[in-house]
């Protein structure tokens, strides 16, 4: 029987919706508590795991007690013995820690595992890569259900994740390569700072359809293309329409020609010129856009190409669904698309029917009065 270890980061994501870009941090997660998030990242590991059943019978998961693994293995029918994990209430998402990640890796590997898959943001990437140490061979897979997702150790979806891991224990002739953990100080970055780090590797499986790509930053090109871009939307703009403008330095520069003080990475509510709400949640758009004409204004994820699910996941599936997809604007350099090489611009809302929708080709503001179209391709 085949041994693979699973480890759910049960808080990861949860900031996303309500716009807290995170959840690292007890103070963190009881904010996003209060405001109403939900824990999210155990349905994305199950999208995962249902992709494995046709090998379920064949596989042993190693995995965590409760709501990091073990209540959601064993609700899905698979073989599991639970590495225990001392000072683990596994009842209380509060007591979950790095720390916990980081010895429940190590007893994994102890016992043998061939396959490690994880369900975080890239503060569990970083977890994972600093409890393996001298393993750093073992190949893992990770499940995205994190905020802000740099790294180039997570599949591209969920069910990509599992598909993978299908794969590699058939034994489908996948080869293996180092891919970069990259993290952001989180309170730099709710402060509008991007202070990205490299802390290492990660062996995973080569497949360029079912891996994400590393985020990559803009590059230093000159500030007359970003302020184009954005007089080429302004001119667009209609009157009594909310504008739900993403984040990103892209559609930064729209709320600096607007003289608006907006947030680089947050989610901004403009009508008629004028901000209506700065670092919007979920809620708070959707209850701004009732009854009203609304857009949304995005730009594109460097170097992985995603519109929605990475970074925005308070422009949610109830959000896009409500606004529609004529009513969507992205905008990008035009060298920003070029580096993509002809690989389609990816979306990840969570809802299969939403991605289904937004699927096709759009037309990408790259200048003034510029524009190209542009494929855009749900992840499997």
């Amino acid at each position: 029987m085949i041994r693979i270890g699973l480890i759910i980061n049960p808080i990861a994501g949860m900031g996303g919706r309500v716009g807290l870009k995170g959840t690292d941090g007890a103070d963190i997660l009881a904010e996003a508590l209060a405001l109403g998030a939900r824990p999210e990242s155990a349905a994305k590991t199950a999208l995962a795991l249902k992709e494995l059943k046709p090998v379920s019978g064949s596989i042993l998961v190693l995995t965590c007690p409760g709501f990091m693994g073990e209540d959601l293995v064993r609700e899905c029918g698979f073989n599991c013995e639970v590495v225990e994990i001392n000072h683990f209430n596994k009842g209380d998402l509060f007591s979950t820690s790095p720390d916990h990640t980081i010895k429940a890796v190590k007893e994994m590997v102890r016992q043998g595992i061939e396959l490690l898959l994880f369900a975080g943001g890239d503060g569990t990437a970083r977890d994972i890569c600093m409890a393996l140490g001298e393993n750093i061979k073992l190949p893992v897979i990770g499940i995205p259900a994190g905020v802000k997702i740099h790294s180039a150790a997570y599949a591209v979806n969920p069910r990509s994740a599992g598909r993978l891991a299908l794969s590699y224990l058939q034994q489908e002739g996948l080869s293996l390569k180092d891919a970069e953990v990259i993290d952001l100080d989180e309170g730099a970055y709710r402060e509008g700072r991007v202070l990205p780090k490299l802390y290492g590797y990660l062996s995973v499986p080569v497949d360029e359809n079912l891996m994400q790509h590393l985020k990559v930053g803009r590059s230093n090109s000159p500030a007359e293309n970003l302020e184009a871009i954005a007089t080429s939307v302004i001119e667009t703009m209609e009157t009594d329409n909310i504008y739900v403008i993403g984040p990103g330095s892209t559609t930064a520069s729209i709320m600096d020609k607007l003289g608006l003080p907006g947030t680089l990475l947050g989610v901004d509510l403009v009508e008629n010129g004028n901000l209506i709400i700065k670092d919007a949640g979920e809620q708070d758009i959707l209850e701004t856009i009732e009854n009203k004409l609304a857009k949304i204004v995005i730009t594109v994820i460097g170097g992985q190409g995603y519109l929605f699910g990475r970074g925005n996941q308070q422009i949610s599936a109830a959000v896009i669904r409500k606004i529609g997809r004529d009513n969507i604007i992205i905008c990008a350099e035009r060298e920003k698309i070029l580096s993509l090489e002809n690989r389609s611009l990816l979306v990840d809302t969570g809802d299969q029917e939403v991605n289904r929708m937004l699927s096709g080709y759009y037309r990408v503001v790259t200048g003034y009065r510029e524009s190209i179209v542009y494929p855009v391709s749900q992840v499997f």
